[in-house]
């Protein structure tokens, strides 16, 4: 019944307008068959509206623009009456898109592809566009090698005038290449020639490389870097245009041949500027890199317009064109350079914006700025900009889209986009690192405090050898200019022996503040003044060099018999060892030998210092955390001014290089240098401020603090071997083979050290000088997507610590010298974790003396290669 009044309905406007002399005038317009498109969308692609004076040809314009808009698969349009009705019906609706078969094409790249192509969920589906795109997919598979693919869809209809696609591919197999010929060369040979090239036969690794798998634009990379190689040594008139591969009737193999064309050698006669010059010629001219009288070199012209476009672009002349021109002397054959110039205007920074920044507010990406709005665009200042987001530390990545304005030559906005990454850490955690054990700490550290860019921590901390209490600020924009002022307050308690280092522990308190002036875009001053009260406390086994006065060892309850009255009786030890007096007395040669006094028996055990300190820092490195190009050093002294308990001084020199061989590996230089000593009334450097080495950032593959001076053992006063008493038993036995003695400090006696010859190793002491350096090549890990966060690398460090006062009784104790440093060599990793830096290294000790702890692997949370 629709279907004939539709019909009647045509039939008559089609009558009407046959017999009709004039048009007719719409008085309404009635859209129906709509189900998901709006009637608006219908009347903003309708070229009639009411009023409008319709003819036949009216109604097929009309018919006609609503095709064009792609979402109907019919449209009648006729009148009823005066009131133009449109019937339409509408294409189906895209439900969702399946891929099934690809491996060589990641599934994301396709499902983007297709939305460009206009197949995505929701979408109205075109069945052409989705032979177009069955059709292209095959050729990319063709492009890649892989003549057998083929591409298979399934379009299933569903309720509410919906579908769904199915896309079957079968990707086939790699044709792999037999045979690579190069035909015309006779000024370089095959082996040269095809030493450029990616694609190679088949071979040995070509399992692991794939680089027998023919690929068109392998091929075409090829070719560009043949064609480079002739332009690069004169040969201005090569050509290898003509490329034939052939395919075996399997389509399993590949043949290529490339005809070339060699022509002769040119050199340059000369080079000139040319074109609208707005900036001085002898400014642009330092940029021309071609000379007379040299081979002709597509590189050089390349590159001199390269720097040429920056130079310009650098002054604001964003859009400026360079062209190198050469003018042919065939009989000669050189060749005369012009650069002509095409400056166009000068154009000017809008507005600067930014995307990504979602916990830091604009005003720290902005006082980062380099480039101003309003000011001439610089190139430079533009990339120094994007370059100083990076060196924050705060993103992973920063990345800048210059947008030109329409209906404007001169003005551009600037849009920076940045991924942020963790900066630090809030609220309580729970760690663990090989050299400090469990480590539990409830904090705010953070470097970017709410989004601020200031510096904030606060913290309490325990592990099995310090707790702490901390708190310190600062301001990286105390000025605008860039003006940093900070301060900190802490109290921290410490056994070092937890950490392989002689047996002490410090109470320390102390504040300081401190001030940073930018001197350059790289370069800061610092200044800071401090003071800090320690109390040391000596272990009952601490060293020698840190104290000498005799310490409680051990009691043992055991008596001897004088050898030259043994019919005076029976005394204990504690008797016989009563009187230090009355032993030498009564037993000649059993004498105490004191050694030389230790640091605390000189200076005593607590010290008010107050310091003052200066240090210069230089950085062009491309990122805060995790760099892979650029440079930074410090330079650093910390003084105790005089007045302070202890008068001394630290130097400090930190440096390293990256250098980049490829887009995936760098080379990374490191080395620290440390050195201190006393001044005044005191003349070595405290203990408790040595250098020590060994372990993450420093040399690897040995124990943490390890390397360098070890300690003397720790018994101070000991018994002449000349001294014999007769035991218990009757046996005659040398004092001094009972043990070490020394005074307990409760009950001021001597007692005997039963532990003596079961003396334990020396510990490390630490040095006055510090030597490290270490080399590593960088490499991105494989399987990891996202490289920004991880580092890996090979390395070898090199380093050891030492003692320009060393004691006379200390062990592997030496002055500086390259004989003595130590190396190791391994493999170690860097992982940025919302906890911190995860670090690993498998690292072997090369020249390890039989004093020195060795280990192989090491990790730690919190600390990076």
């Amino acid at each position: 019944m629709k279907r004939l009044l539709a019909l009647s309905l045509f039939l008559w406007s089609a009558s009407f307008f046959a017999s009709a002399q004039d048009s007719l005038a719409v008085t309404d317009i009635r859209i129906e068959g709509l189900q998901r498109i709006s009637s608006e969308t219908v009347f903003s692609a309708l070229p009639i509206s009411v009023g409008d004076q319709i003819e036949p040809r009216s109604l097929a314009n009309a018919s006609r623009a609503l095709f064009n808009t792609g979402n109907f698969d019919d449209i009648q349009i006729g009148v009823d009456g005066d009131v133009l009705v449109v019937r339409v019906v509408e294409r189906p609706a895209i439900s969702a898109i399946s891929l099934e078969g690809n491996k060589a094409l990641a599934t994301e790249a396709l499902m983007d592809g297709l939305k460009g192509a206009g197949l995505a969920e929701g979408q109205v589906f075109k069945r052409s566009t989705l032979e177009t795109m069955g059709m292209e997919l095959t050729r990319q598979y063709v492009s890649q090698g892989r003549y057998d693919a083929s591409i298979e869809t399934d379009v299933v209809a569903e309720p509410r005038n919906r579908v769904s696609i199915s896309i079957i591919i079968d990707e086939g197999s790699n044709a792999t290449i037999e045979h690579i010929n190069i035909v015309g060369n006779t000024i370089y040979d095959d082996e040269t020639l095809l030493d450029l090239f990616e694609l190679k036969t088949g071979g040995m690794f070509s399992f692991f490389s794939s680089a027998d798998k023919y690929s068109r634009e392998k091929l075409k990379g090829d070719l560009e870097k043949l064609n480079s190689y002739y332009l690069d040594r004169g040969y201005l008139l090569f050509n290898a245009d003509s490329v034939q591969v052939a395919i075996s009737p399997n389509r399993k193999s590949v043949y290529i041949t490339v005809n070339v064309e060699e022509g002769e050698k040119y050199t340059v006669s000369g080079a000139e500027l040319s074109g609208d010059l707005v900036l001085p010629e002898d400014d642009l001219s330092r940029f021309v890199l071609v000379k007379e009288g040299q081979v002709f070199s597509q590189a050089l012209v390349t590159s001199t317009e390269e720097f040429l476009t920056k130079r310009l672009g650098n002054e604001g002349y964003n859009f400026a064109k360079v062209r190198g021109i050469p003018e042919r002397n065939e009989d000669a054959k050189t060749v005369a350079l012009k650069f002509f110039i095409d400056p166009g205007k000068r154009t000017y920074v809008r507005r600067i914006d930014f995307e990504g920044n979602s916990r830091t507010s604009d005003e720290v990406l902005r006082r980062e700025m380099r480039q101003f709005e309003g000011a001439p665009a610089s190139a430079d200042k533009i990339e120094l900009s994007r370059v100083r987001l990076e060196r924050l530390g705060f993103f992973k990545e920063a990345k800048v889209d210059t947008l030109e304005i329409p209906g404007s030559d001169d003005l551009i906005d600037l849009h920076y986009k940045v991924e942020e990454q963790s900066s630090g850490s809030l609220g309580a955690s729970l760690g663990f690192s090989q050299d400090s054990g469990l480590l539990l700490s409830a904090n705010i550290q953070q470097n970017n405090f709410f989004g601020t860019g200031q510096q904030v921590g606060f913290g309490v901390s325990r592990s099995d050898f310090a707790t702490s209490v901390n708190f310190n600020y600062t301001d990286p924009y105390f000025t605008e200019d860039g003006v940093s002022r900070g301060f900190s307050v802490y109290y921290r308690t410490t056994d070092y022996e937890e950490i392989n280092v002689a047996s002490y522990t410090t109470d320390t308190y102390g504040s300081s503040v401190n001030f940073g002036y930018p001197i350059s875009e790289t370069e800061r001053l610092g200044f800071s003044l401090g003071f800090n009260r320690t109390l040391i406390e000596a272990g009952v086994s601490a060293v020698k060099e840190i104290k000498t006065s005799p310490r409680l060892l051990d009691i043992i309850d055991n008596y001897f018999v004088s050898t030259k009255d043994v019919t005076t009786g029976k005394y204990t030890v504690a008797e016989v060892l009563e009187n230090i007096a009355s032993l030498e007395t009564d037993y000649p040669g059993a004498l105490i030998e004191p050694e030389e006094e230790g640091f605390l028996d000189k200076y005593g055990e607590e010290f008010n210092n107050f310091t003052a300190g200066m240090s210069w820092r230089q950085s062009t490195l491309n990122r805060g955390l995790l760099a892979t190009r650029g440079a930074s050093q410090s330079l650093s002294v910390e003084v105790a001014v005089p007045g302070s308990d202890l008068e001394y001084f630290k130097l400090g020199y930190e440096g390293q290089l990256y250098v980049p061989l490829t887009n995936s590996f760098t080379f990374r230089f490191r080395t620290q240098l440390g050195y201190g000593d006393g001044y005044g009334e005191l003349n070595e450097l405290p203990f408790y401020e040595n250098f020590y080495a060994g372990g993450f950032g420093s040399v690897r593959g040995y124990k943490s603090n390890t390397l360098g001076p070890r300690s003397s053992t720790a018994d101070i006063y000991r018994i002449s071997q000349a001294a014999t008493a007769i035991d218990a038993d009757g046996n005659a036995r040398a004092l001094s083979a009972q043990g070490a003695y020394v005074l307990d400090p409760v009950t001021g006696q001597l007692v005997v050290d039963s532990t003596s010859g079961r003396r334990r190793d020396p510990d490390p002491f630490g040095g006055n000088v510090l030597v490290e350096g270490s080399i590593e090549l960088l490499f991105p890990l494989p399987f990891v997507k996202d490289q920004r966060s991880v580092r890996s690398g090979f390395f070898i460090d090199a380093g050891n610590v030492f003692s320009t006062s060393c004691g006379a009784t200390q062990l592997n104790c030496s002055t500086p010298g390259v004989s003595d440093l130590r190396y190791s060599a391994g493999v170690g990793a860097t992982w940025i974790t919302g906890f911190g830096p995860l670090t690993f290294s498998l690292g072997r000790a090369l020249n390890p003396e039989k004093i020195d702890d060795t280990e192989i692997f090491q990790f730690s949370l919190g600390r990076s290669f």
